[in-house]
């Protein structure tokens, strides 16, 4: 692009992003700690459910230092239903860095704020360029989206070092006096107009400068691979009740998928054994009586859990019980709270 086409393109996008731009919570401020929790929040995750969230985790955590201090189990009890709750472990880390190595002040600088425990170069560019205004590159899905159309980039945008060239791209074209509304603008752009299938073009501000367009390649463009399978596993859920009417729970390991998170007792279907067997082996339960709550299916990035759940009765020194009450207040992911839901609508029923 010439000198001159980039100007223009700089300024159409800038121009249409500040008079379109959606009215959401996180574009009301400048604080580098609120627009860090917006991005993470963001991640893998609609707008539309995550701006409940950010206004809820705001009213707790209005600061560095709250967040800092906070118990995880509450914490977590925040995140519950954004799933990926790695994210916000990661985002107390990071923020307790800022606290105690830079006098509770997000760094300013690249080198610096790539240091912190769960930014990355997306979060790192957002937050530079969003809360301090430094032409910074932050590059997404829909930044690489936008780029690979406009500029006719065919690197496959599922490799993680075609990421390097987006981000060399985005640099040559950032309008360095309005670095926020540009990188803002390529992300809206992606998100409302430069949809994945059926882009808008005939709405897109920089469809002249659009080489997909011209081309008629819309629909070809980003390139990239599919993802490997998913692999696939089989529980069963069990909702255990004792005579006082106490559930019982379990949490699950410090590390790996859905960390600290409570959960019903969960045992993989295989058939070498009954998990039923080996719930009352494990716990010590005098088990009466079994019935069927319900199926679901949960999907996360990598992994699916088809769980089948029943509410069964027995008593057991062992194990930790929890009122319904006291379980409300545990951090549950989406699955354990729809068969929690399951189990409430059968006590109603009976």
């Amino acid at each position: 692009m010439s000198y001159q086409y980039i100007k223009e393109f700089q300024q159409n996008l800038v121009q249409w992003f500040q008079e379109e731009k959606r009215d959401l919570p996180w574009r009301k401020t400048k604080d580098p700690y609120k627009i860090w929790v917006s991005e993470v929040m963001l991640q893998q995750t609609r707008v539309d459910t995550v701006i409940p969230y950010y206004e809820n985790f705001m009213e707790k955590f209005p600061t560095v230092e709250k967040l800092a201090e906070a118990e995880e189990e509450f914490l977590l009890k925040q995140w519950e239903g954004l799933g990926y709750y790695s994210r916000v472990r990661n985002l107390q880390a990071g923020v307790r860095e800022v606290v105690e190595n830079y006098q509770s002040i997000v760094p300013k600088t690249r080198e610096e704020i790539s240091e912190l425990k769960g930014i990355g170069p997306y979060t790192a560019g957002a937050v530079l360029s969003i809360a301090y205004g430094v032409p910074e590159h932050a590059v997404d899905g829909n930044v690489m989206r936008v780029l690979s159309r406009v500029l006719l980039l065919e690197d496959d945008i599922a490799l993680a070092k075609t990421r390097k060239v987006f981000e060399k791209a985005v640099m040559e074209l950032i309008d360095v006096k309005h670095p926020s509304d540009f990188n803002q603008g390529l992300m809206e752009l992606g998100a409302l107009v430069c949809t994945p299938t059926s882009p808008k073009c005939l709405l897109c501000p920089v469809r002249d400068y659009c080489g997909a367009f011209a081309e008629g390649r819309t629909e070809e463009l980003p390139i990239k691979t599919k993802k490997t399978k998913v692999k696939k596993l089989a529980y069963d859920v069990f909702v255990v009740q004792n005579e006082a009417g106490a559930l019982l729970m379990e949490k699950r390991p410090e590390s790996g998928l859905l960390a600290n998170m409570w959960q019903f007792p969960m045992i993989e279907q295989t058939k070498d054994f009954s998990a039923v067997a080996k719930l009352a082996d494990t716990y010590e339960i005098e088990l009466s009586g079994q019935e069927k709550l319900s199926e679901l299916k949960h999907v996360f990035s990598h992994i699916v859990w088809n769980l089948s759940s029943f509410h069964i009765k027995g008593n057991s020194t062992k194990g930790q019980w929890f009122t319904l009450e006291e379980i409300e207040k545990l951090p549950l992911a989406v699955p354990m709270q729809k068969i929690l839901q399951s189990f409430k609508v059968e006590k109603l029923r009976l």
